[in-house]
Parts: C-alpha cells; sequence; structure tokens
C-alpha cells in the first residue's frame, strides 16, 4: 500500500524563516514529532526537501541502493564554488577515480606515521591551556584540529601567518554558505550586494597559498612522507598524476572536513566529560595503564577501548557531520513511500542518534553503550557506505590521542549546565565553557 509524504507548507516555511536561520532543528524535530520521520518541507515553488530520520532508509540509500543516489546540488555545485570538486563535493566517475588514487594515503599504515606528529601539536596546542579559570574550550580544539591538520598535510610548510589565513576563509566561506543554503529568497541580494564576490576571493587568495606550497614542495628534494607528499606521489590507473588544481581542490577539502569533524567533536566530548568525572576516573587509568604497557602510538590507541567509546557516544549524541542530503536519479519506493526521480532527501543523523526506536535512553550519554558494537546499524557518525568519510579513523585517532592526553594531564570541571548547540554546515558547539585543574 502506497503512503502519501506529510507536507510543510511553504508559508509554514516562511513564518519560521527567522528561528530556522538561527537553528533549525527544533522546527525539524516538531515535524518530525507531527508526522513521523519522514516529511516534505516545501521552501518555495516547485521546490521541496523530504526529511528522513529512518536509519533504515539511510542504510539503504547510502549503502543498499547507493548507486541510484548521488550527493545534491548543496554539495556539488554550493560548495564546490568555494571549495572546488573534490572527493567531498563529486559524483560519479570523477568521485569514483578521485576516491581510488586518494585512499592508499589514508591507510592505517601511513596514518601511522603521521601519529607523533599528530602527538606533537596536540601537546603544544595543550601547553596553553589557562588553569582554574573559565575557558570557551572550542577555539582551543579548532586551532588543535587545525594545526594538526596543516602537519599532517605539509609537515612545516606552512608558516604561521598562512596558517591562519587559511583557517579565516575556511571559517569565513562556511558562514556565508548557511546564509545562502537558509535565505534562498536572499540570492540575488548577495550576488547585488558583492558579499558573494568578496567570499569567492577569499576562496581564491586560500588557492593561491596552497599553490605556493605545493610549489615549494615540488622543487624540494627531500621527502617528508606526509598526506601532501603521498597526494604528489599518487598515480591514476594510466601513471598519470594528480593536476595541481585537483589537488588543490582535496587539500582544500581535507582542510574543511579534516579539522570541523574532529573539534566540535572534542569540544562536545569534553564538555560531556566535564559532567561526569567519574568517567575521567576511568580514562586516566586506563591510559595510564596503556602508556606503560605500549611500545608505540598505534598500539596505545588500541589500549584504549573506553576512550573510544566516549567518543563514539559523543558523537552520536552531537554527530559533527548531522545531516546528510542526496538525489536519487530514478524513482524509487521504500515502505511504501513513492520518491518521484530527482528528490531532494535530507538525513537528519541528529535525529536518527536520539530516536528511542533505536536506542535506550537516547538523550543519556553512556559510553557503554558501545562495549559490544563499536558501529551498530542506527549510527552514522562519518556517513556509511562507500561514500563514508575517508579520514575516520584518521580523526579517530586524533581523537582517542586529543582525549587521552587531555585527562593525562588535566581534570576537567563544569562551569554551566547545558551544552549548547550552533548547527551550521557541521554540527558546533557554542559556548562551551569548561574549567581545567592540573592534576597532581
Amino acid at each position: 500500500m502506497k503512503k502519501e509524504i506529510p507536507q510543510v507548507s511553504t508559508l509554514t516555511f516562511l513564518k519560521n524563516a527567522t528561528r530556522i536561520l538561527k537553528n533549525p532543528l527544533p522546527f525539524h524535530h516538531e515535524n518530525f514529532q507531527k508526522h513521523g520521520d519522514i516529511f516534505r518541507l516545501n521552501v518555495g515553488p516547485k521546490k521541496s526537501v523530504i526529511f528522513c530520520r529512518d536509519a533504515d532508509f539511510a542504510q539503504y540509500v547510502l549503502q543498499k541502493n547507493q548507486k541510484n543516489y548521488i550527493k545534491s546540488e548543496i554539495q556539488t555545485k554550493d560548495l564546490v564554488k568555494y571549495v572546488g570538486h573534490g572527493l567531498l563535493t563529486s559524483n560519479g566517475e570523477h568521485w569514483q577515480k578521485q576516491r581510488k588514487l586518494i585512499q592508499p594515503a589514508f591507510h592505517k599504515k601511513h596514518i601511522a606515521n603521521l601519529l607523533d606528529t599528530v602527538l606533537e601539536a596536540i601537546r603544544v596546542e595543550y601547553s596553553k591551556l589557562p588553569i582554574g579559570q573559565r575557558i570557551d574550550i572550542f577555539p582551543v580544539f579548532n586551532d588543535l584540529a587545525f594545526q594538526t591538520v596543516v602537519k599532517s598535510l605539509f609537515s612545516s610548510a606552512a608558516n604561521q601567518e598562512e596558517i591562519n589565513r587559511l583557517q579565516y576563509v575556511t571559517e569565513a566561506n562556511q558562514k556565508m554558505l548557511v546564509k545562502e543554503l537558509r535565505q534562498p529568497y536572499k540570492s540575488l541580494w548577495f550576488k547585488i550586494s558583492g558579499e558573494l564576490k568578496h567570499h569567492l576571493k577569499l576562496s581564491e587568495e586560500s588557492r593561491e597559498i596552497l599553490r605556493k606550497i605545493v610549489h615549494q614542495r615540488k622543487a624540494n628534494p627531500k621527502r617528508f612522507d606526509d598526506l601532501l607528499d603521498m597526494l604528489l606521489g599518487a598515480r591514476y590507473d594510466d601513471g598519470e598524476p594528480m593536476g595541481e588544481e585537483q589537488l588543490i581542490d582535496e587539500i582544500l577539502i581535507l582542510f574543511v572536513a579534516g579539522h570541523e569533524t574532529t573539534s566540535n567533536s572534542l569540544s562536545f566530548t569534553t564538555q560531556l566529560l566535564a559532567h561526569h568525572p567519574q568517567i575521567q576516573d576511568k580514562i586516566y587509568k586506563e591510559v595510564k595503564t596503556a602508556s606503560d604497557n605500549s611500545e608505540g602510538l598505534m598500539e596505545f590507541l588500541q589500549q584504549c577501548p573506553l576512550t573510544q567509546n566516549v567518543i563514539l557516544e559523543s558523537m552520536r549524541l552531537y554527530p559533527p557531520a548531522y545531516f546528510m542530503d542526496r538525489v536519487n536519479l530514478e524513482e524509487d519506493e521504500f515502505k511504501g513511500f513513492k520518491f518521484d526521480k530527482k528528490s531532494d532527501l535530507l538525513f537528519s543523523f541528529y535525529e536518527i542518534h536520539r530516536s528511542e526506536k533505536h536506542w535506550e535512553n537516547p538523550d543519556e550519554f553512556n559510553p557503554d553503550r558501545f562495549a559490544s558494537e563499536k558501529n551498530p546499524p542506527a549510527y552514522f557518525p562519518f556517513g556509511a557506505g562507500p561514500r563514508k568519510c575517508i579520514g575516520s579513523n584518521f580523526a579517530m585517532y586524533e581523537m582517542i590521542l586529543a582525549v587521552s592526553e587531555l585527562i593525562l594531564n588535566y581534570k576537567i570541571l563544569p562551569v554551566k549546565k547545558e551544552i549548547e548547540i550552533l548547527p551550521l554546515i557541521t554540527l558546533k558547539p557554542k559556548n562551551a565553557y569548561v574549567e581545567f585543574k592540573k592534576r597532581t
């Protein structure tokens, strides 16, 4: 029996435009509660988005029938103008070609070679932490994650001024894209006011910084064994290397995706741990034991299952990639719902991760729920299927090192009850205040 997809009118969308711009999640939640796990939001004349929080449908689209579903224009057009045509923003043959080329650079063996660099960057950032005073932890982790990406990519090829500028452009353009997506009715104004042109100019500035670094590396006979060396050494099936502009596209996307997930997740994890001192104590014991009994960082990481579970649970409650978009190439049907060709689908991982259908006491912070299974079927912190985040292992290793190093040296104290969120392209923390006390 075919079922009609419930509709939310354009008028309702426009009436709620201001609160959607600020934070769309409460509006989405109200509609899910009213209409069920699938509803259609009409955002303009002949323009609609189908919102979904059905985990089975997400698995079907991202894995079982993934060939019929491609990324929407949000990424293949809107984001492209800022970061180019790379792994995150491409479809079809181009994506397959790039994935095959880049995948070996993220093999566990290669990542293992970068872990010392990652840990060094973490320790440098932690040495700046103020003790005994209220601090917003997000800027600290944002700097840490960006430094980690830069050093893993370039070793020491980028100076601090260039790093700061790349970080500024990355964040400024993300805010601009959010405005474009949530205020489509202002698209003409963004063009004629010069605001869009300004941000596209910023993108070109960041590309120029990267171009200079690439040229310097190509002229340097020394091998650094960082990600840039691996990308420069990668070859397509015909033996050809990546073109320079394609290389810059991929590097820009590694910046955007590589530091966002990590900085957001670490900020939420730290706030959650501040409210659970007993879990901090358990991590401390685990990390001390692992430090005493492991010979290398990879072995150390394998001896920290609780630390990993804490991060997994943090990403369940606060998934950095809190939604995912897809468009179906051909008409499809799932659980009685018919999806016309070229339907815009938006999957809310935030809602799926907090659904009572899939999780016991879903709003409770309970790392033990991952003790028996690290990747349950209703869990999408890095997506799923062939397009699962290529850097997921790197991100997890980095976060385990960051949390273990933090707990090894500091106790985290809470300074506020609520954990606030700022949903942009990723789910960011807001007012992420905690206090640190040095461990004796």
